[in-house]
């Protein structure tokens, strides 16, 4: 990392801009930073890491940057740019912090919150190029090519001696903090704290499994009762699992002992139970046959009480029987009667609508006037034929009067019509001739258009093709220019090259090897590049850029020619005119236009309605004609129909009588034969169900003497119909039921033989058999209890085993892992040092910097002391990080703490410097090309002083710039190159001074 600018502006003292070059400061190799007390020497330094990180060292940070503007500055905002090298790559950082400024409307403040920018140089364009705008981004990018934090770069490249001074006096724990922040060993204390985070989730885990353990042998404990004792250990303690296993075992064997005794008594009581059971249901049986003998015979009694209804339903059963020989002719008889009357009914109905004089006729005089209205109705046939044919012609009388007067409105309507022929044939023609001249115009009006539409379009490419024409003189001037700067910065490349060919054709000079100038084979002193040497590939960059701008160029040429010749084109066809005036002529066309092909659109309905007028014209001529033939032929006709109908009238007044028409006569007749006819029928059917009924009441009285009966009411009383039936057979069932079972009763053996004995004793028996059962369910319980007291002590200690199985790798992590945290932390007894993991990575990071240290403390001590590392224990804390120093004149090694002011600041910058070598390396080898060492030198004697300048001046040996910050006036005789810092009222400002 190499500084080659910084600018500040309203920063800390500096209450305008100030500007550092450190490329001329670093020509020299060391340069001195000087000023008064509080000119603002360290804000240069604070510059430098607030550009680079965001934020200045230790406590200065505060108030998210707000204190970072100074006191002095009027209206400028604050600003911090750093142009460094770094990576290879030329890089430009610019900060903005916070700023609180008066707001641009109103009153008050607003903040503006920080802005940050990063740019990159681009050699081969030689401008800088716009890498990001984002905090985020810029300080990761920063911190990842500079491959240190903060932190580190304030102890490596700003070397505050006070810091290091104080680590030199340091005990190991202020040490050991230092160390870590700069070389970042947190990861080893992470491993730390991981391995005490993993031993306590280990022994949690191991804990938690005990416990559940333990949970396991108290329920062991409260399903055995008192039979188990649980061990007397805590969740963790060792030879907890054995104590539990050996508990539970001793407790199913109990468990199993008080089972099998259980069982033998369940056994026992069984046993009673079932003689108990067996006498209980002997007594229930005898109890049973003595209750159903006793019941037999009160039912044998109640039968006995009723025998004599018994005896009576038995006799009209007895008698219903017989009549039902003689139903079949009650209901023969029953049908004769019932068709008898509804024949009589009718006849009486029919008799009641005929006239008084054949009220009392038979049914033989009755069907012979029947037939006389039948011949009289059918020679009334003809007279209905010319009755209808009267009306027909009624009808055809009517039909020609409407035609009559149908064929007088035709005629009127068209002599009506065809009086006005002239004047709406004249009409329509107007319209066809109207139309006809509108199609022409607007055929007319057509060939206009185009014409005035290509007029007006030339007119609008001509006014956009001269505001290109412009546009392209104004491309192809700042063509041509760029052109010609191009060329002239290729010429100026060319001659720059020219002046420089001696340092290149030097470059390819090999000793031994002829020159290709002078064509000597020694080279003495060949030319060397200059810092502005341009080569070959530059040149011809050069020359690519100025033909590719001549090119350019030559295109907008050709353009502005093209755009040219087009705008001549269309003023050719546009003319002078404005294109405003154009496009209102255009338009009032295409009005007239539209205006002219909307009147030809009508003329193809013109000629159809003057068509359809001469068809109309044509239509009522034929229809006159037709209505003059029709009116001649309806004369005839009339004629012919007043004739026939006068010698039908005269037919139906003799057909009709004294009827209204021989319709009604008809009617009539028809009424009265088919009353004749069905009053005929009536009286026949009477008389033979009057003789059916006088044969089945013979049939009656036979059948009723043949069954027993005086007379055929006797029979139809004695008939049951069937519900009566049916539940006197029921009865009469149910008695010889209820007879055959008790009588099987009382004949039974043991029945019998049961009532001759005592009465039964149920309730001793049923309390007996009580008492066995109450014995049997609580000898029942007790061995159901032992036995689920068995299988839950065998799956508790199954649980408990498998537990103990599932813990033994938990248990063997668990001690693994304790072992590996105690050996991290230092607290184990194979750590005989007490040491820290963290502690020993840096222990060997010191003893890295001590022996870097060492190599520059000889040459400042003249070769008397050198720093060494040391491991032992200090009083009871933790070795690892010890640092003395070794006095070569009495070749003891004793504590940095014994050396003078002026030794312990050159073993602190010895310090320093060798810090810095092992955290570059650290970081991945980033070379750090620019450094600066604060303070201290003025507790230095001459020639010591002169040894550590000497230290100093060697890293230039290394390409590197040191910047002392010192108030020695010695110094500034010594060190030529300076940037003096020089306070005022109105704040601090830079003054630089070169080498020279």
């Amino acid at each position: 990392m190499r500084l080659h600018r910084l600018d500040v502006t309203a920063f800390g003292p500096f209450g305008g801009t100030q500007s550092v070059d450190f490329d001329e400061l670093s020509a020299a190799g060391l340069f001195l930073l000087h000023g008064p007390t509080g000119a603002g020497k360290t804000s240069v330094l604070d510059a430098v890491c607030y550009a680079l990180y965001g934020s200045v060292p230790g406590a200065r940070q505060s108030g998210q940057g707000m204190t970072l503007r100074s006191d002095h500055a009027v209206a400028a905002r604050t600003e911090v740019r750093l142009e460094l090298t770094v990576a290879g790559r030329r890089l430009e950082v610019t900060r903005q912090p916070p700023w609180e400024r008066p707001k641009l409307r109103g009153r008050g403040t607003t903040v503006d919150k920080a802005q940050t920018w990063l740019r990159e140089y681009d050699a081969s364009a030689g401008t800088w190029k716009d890498l990001s705008r984002s905090h985020q981004e810029i300080g990761e990018e920063i911190t990842q090519l500079l491959g240190m934090s903060r932190e580190q770069f304030c102890q490596v490249v700003l070397l505050p001696q006070g810091d290091f001074a104080r680590f030199l006096r340091a005990d190991a724990e202020a040490r050991g903090k230092l160390l870590g922040r700069l070389f970042d060993t947190r990861r080893f204390a992470e491993v730390e704290k991981r391995l005490a985070e993993r031993r306590r989730a280990t022994e949690a885990r191991v804990r938690e499994g005990d416990a559940a353990l333990l949970a396991d042998a108290h329920r062991m404990q409260q399903a055995a009762g008192d039979a188990m004792e649980l061990p007397e250990l805590a969740p963790g303690e060792p030879g907890l699992a054995e104590a539990v296993l050996g508990a539970a075992a001793v407790a199913r064997t109990t468990a199993r002992e008080l089972l099998a005794v259980a069982e033998c008594r369940l056994t026992a009581t069984e046993f009673a139970q079932a003689a108990a059971e067996r006498d209980l249901a002997d007594t229930r049986e005898l109890d049973r046959l003595q209750r159903r003998f006793t019941q037999a015979r009160e039912r044998a009694d109640r039968l006995a009480e009723r025998a004599g209804a018994h005896h009576a339903a038995q006799q009209r059963m007895e008698r219903a029987r017989k009549a039902e020989a003689v139903a079949p002719a009650l209901e023969l008889r029953d049908a004769a009667d019932a068709e008898h009357r509804r024949a009589a009914a009718s006849e009486a109905h029919a008799r009641a609508a005929l006239p008084q004089a054949l009220a009392d006729a038979g049914a033989t005089g009755l069907a012979a006037a029947a037939r006389r209205a039948a011949e009289e109705l059918g020679g009334l046939e003809s007279a209905r034929r010319a009755e209808q044919r009267l009306a027909e012609l009624v009808g055809e009388r009517a039909r020609l009067d409407r035609q009559e007067r149908a064929d007088e409105d035709v005629l009127h309507e068209a002599e009506s019509w065809l009086a006005d022929w002239e004047t709406t044939r004249s009409q329509s023609q107007a319209g066809v001739d109207s139309a006809q001249e509108a199609a022409t115009h607007a055929e007319q009006l057509a060939v206009q258009r185009d014409p005035a539409q290509r007029r007006l379009n030339a007119a609008r490419q001509r006014d956009r093709l001269t505001g290109d024409t412009a546009e392209s003189q104004r491309h192809v001037l700042a063509a041509a220019e760029r052109a010609v700067e191009a060329r002239a910065h290729w010429l100026d490349l060319k001659e720059q090259r020219l002046n420089g060919i001696a340092a290149e054709l030097a470059a390819g000079l090999i000793d031994g090897a002829p020159c290709a100038v002078c064509g000597a084979t020694e080279h003495p002193a060949p030319a060397r590049r200059n810092a502005g040497h341009v080569d070959r590939e530059a040149e011809e960059r050069a020359l690519v850029a100025y033909q590719d701008a001549d090119e350019r160029r030559a295109q907008a040429e050709r353009r502005l020619g093209t755009v040219r010749e087009a705008l001549a084109a269309a003023t050719a066809e546009a003319g002078d005119a404005p294109t405003a005036r154009l496009a209102e002529e255009a338009e009032e066309l295409e009005r007239r236009y539209a205006r002219a092909r909307a009147s030809a659109s009508g003329l193809h309905a013109a000629q159809e309605e003057l068509r359809r007028a001469e068809r109309e014209r044509e239509q009522r001529i034929a229809a006159q004609q037709q209505a003059a033939v029709r009116a001649a032929s309806r004369v005839g006709n009339r004629e012919r129909l007043e004739s026939e109908r006068t010698a039908l009238e005269e037919e139906l007044t003799r057909a009709r009588g004294t009827a209204d028409s021989v319709a009604a006569r008809a009617a009539q007749l028809e009424r009265r034969a088919a009353l004749l006819t069905e009053a005929a029928d009536t009286a026949r059917v009477a008389e033979d169900t009057a003789q059916r009924l006088k044969d089945a009441d013979a049939r009656l009285a036979d059948a009723a003497f043949r069954a027993g009966f005086d007379t055929p009411r006797d029979a139809a009383a004695a008939l049951l119909d069937d519900a009566a039936h049916r539940e006197l057979q029921r009865r009469l069932d149910a008695w010889d039921a209820e007879e055959a079972a008790v009588r099987a009763v009382l004949t039974e053996a043991d029945t019998a033989a049961a009532a001759q004995r005592p009465p039964a004793g149920l309730g001793a028996a049923e309390d007996t058999a009580a008492a066995a059962g109450r014995r049997l369910r609580e000898a029942s319980s007790v061995r159901d209890a032992a036995a689920r007291r068995c299988a839950e002590l065998d799956r508790l200690s199954a649980h408990a085993t498998t537990s103990v199985r599932r813990l033994a790798p938990l248990r063997e992590e668990h001690g693994r892992v304790a072992r590996l945290a105690s050996l991290a932390s230092g607290t184990s007894a194979d750590n005989e040092r007490r040491m820290r993991l963290e502690s020993y990575v840096l222990a060997a990071r010191l003893e890295q910097v001590a022996a870097a240290a060492t190599a520059r403390l000889e040459r400042m001590s003249s070769g008397r002391y050198t720093l060494v590392h040391s491991d032992d224990r200090t009083g009871r804390g933790r070795s690892g990080l010890g640092l003395h120093v070794v006095d070569a004149w009495t070749g003891r090694e004793r504590d940095t703490a014994t050396l003078s002011g002026g030794e312990t600041f050159f073993a602190s910058l010895a310090l320093a410097l060798g810090l810095a070598d092992v955290v570059t390396d650290e970081a991945g080898g980033v070379r750090l090309d620019t450094l600066f060492i604060d303070e201290g030198f003025g507790s230095l004697d001459d020639q010591t002083l002169d040894e550590v300048l000497d230290v100093l001046d060697s890293l230039r040996e290394r390409d590197r710039s040191v910047g002392i910050v010192s108030h020695v006036a010695d110094l500034r005789r010594r060190i030529h190159a300076q940037l003096e810092v020089v306070k005022g009222r109105t704040g601090s400002v830079l003054r630089q001074r070169g080498a020279g």
